[in-house]
């Protein structure tokens, strides 16, 4: 899930996690949230913020407080769950918001997984959820295996092509680990997110290569050429991004009734009236349905221990899905979330346009 390699220096300005949580609470429901709606947001963005993943986190909130006044989210959606079979669903999301439908979705495909060993519930007429580690996060913590995925607009070729058509399509996946935090694995299917095209730009960086390409199709390092993401494998091994891109496409929106992602309309474009219809699935896995829940959780933890003992490059560390994730939700547990400028400029002026009383900085 976490997207950044470095976090804020201690004297940038940072917030607690509760004080962040009050102000995203105070404001989604100031914009028309009901109460179900308000708490889901800030659970997903908050936790990915904790995580360092602020490009699916804080950094959302304006955007989603626009498509809820601009009518393209509802803030009290009709949700409508169906159980097909005793371990498959469907949730219409009433065009609401991702979140809740995601968590709502995994509840549901979680409950059914502890009945009968595997839930799977596919969402239609959702909207952007934010990180898909947050889903399968939630089904960890009830001790089961957890899968999320979800289509989006086009951002990324296909294996030789010029031109847009899949999303980002993360795939997310976490498992219980006995006495410790989960193993979370939460990944785009492109070579990087589009954030960090706009992370380097911003900082005057030129791209690795192979993960960009210009209008024509051409991999480029600049990221003001930059018109589009490379499926993960670059322009020589993209049939693997592509494919697993694909798969997702397939879960999320054929298997909901949605329009697949080159039909959707942009998150950023400027109709924010129309929903757009995305597409989720999430599948829900019990341990104990295939092996003694003491037998999976032994294994799982000798994988976990031969894998962070490799030997790693010097200076570095090989790490687990998640670690990277957890050290640090401990730091900014206890030192704050830190908000840049921009984000920094963004709330206040939430603060100033709404009277809601601003984000208190610490220390």
């Amino acid at each position: 899930m976490n997207d950044t390699r470095r976090d804020a220096r201690p004297q940038d300005f940072r917030v607690a996690v509760d004080d962040l949580e009050r102000f995203m609470l105070a404001l989604l429901r100031r914009a028309g949230a009901d109460e179900a709606s308000a708490d889901a947001v800030t659970r997903a963005l908050v936790t990915a913020s904790r995580m360092g993943t602020d490009s699916h986190g804080l950094r959302l909130l304006p955007h989603y407080l626009q498509a809820l006044e601009g009518g393209r989210i509802r803030g009290a959606p009709r949700m409508r769950f169906t159980r097909h079979l005793p371990a498959t669903g469907y949730l219409d999301a009433g065009d609401g918001f991702g979140h809740l439908a995601g968590y709502t979705a995994m509840d549901q495909a979680a409950t059914m997984a502890e009945e009968v060993g595997v839930g799977a519930v596919a969402v239609g007429n959702s909207s952007h959820f934010g990180a898909a580690g947050c889903y399968a996060l939630s089904a960890a913590e009830r001790g089961l295996i957890g899968l999320a995925v979800c289509n989006s607009d086009p951002f990324v070729l296909l294996h030789q092509g010029r031109a847009p058509f899949h999303g980002t399509n993360p795939i997310a996946f976490a498992a219980p680990v006995a006495g410790q935090s989960p193993y979370l694995l939460d990944m785009a299917t492109s070579s990087i997110p589009w954030n960090r095209v706009r992370q380097y730009g911003a900082i005057g960086h030129e791209l690795p290569d192979q993960v960009a390409a210009d209008a024509e199709g051409r991999v480029t390092r600049t990221p003001a050429e930059v018109a589009a993401l490379l499926p993960l494998g670059g322009s020589d091994f993209g049939f693997k991004g592509a494919g697993l891109a694909g798969m997702v496409e397939v879960l999320s929106s054929t298997l909901s009734g949605m329009l697949n992602g080159f039909r959707l309309l942009p998150m950023g474009g400027p109709d924010l009236a129309t929903p757009r219809g995305v597409g989720h699935f999430f599948l829900a896995l019990n341990p104990a349905a295939f092996v003694e829940r003491s037998t999976f959780a032994s294994c799982l933890g000798d994988y976990l221990a031969d894998l962070r003992a490799q030997p790693a490059g010097s200076g570095a560390e090989v790490l687990a899905p998640g670690d990277r994730e957890w050290r640090c939700q401990a730091r900014r547990d206890a030192e704050g979330i830190p908000l840049d400028s921009a984000n920094q400029t963004a709330y206040a002026a939430l603060a100033e346009a709404t009277g809601i009383e601003p984000l208190k900085r610490l220390g």
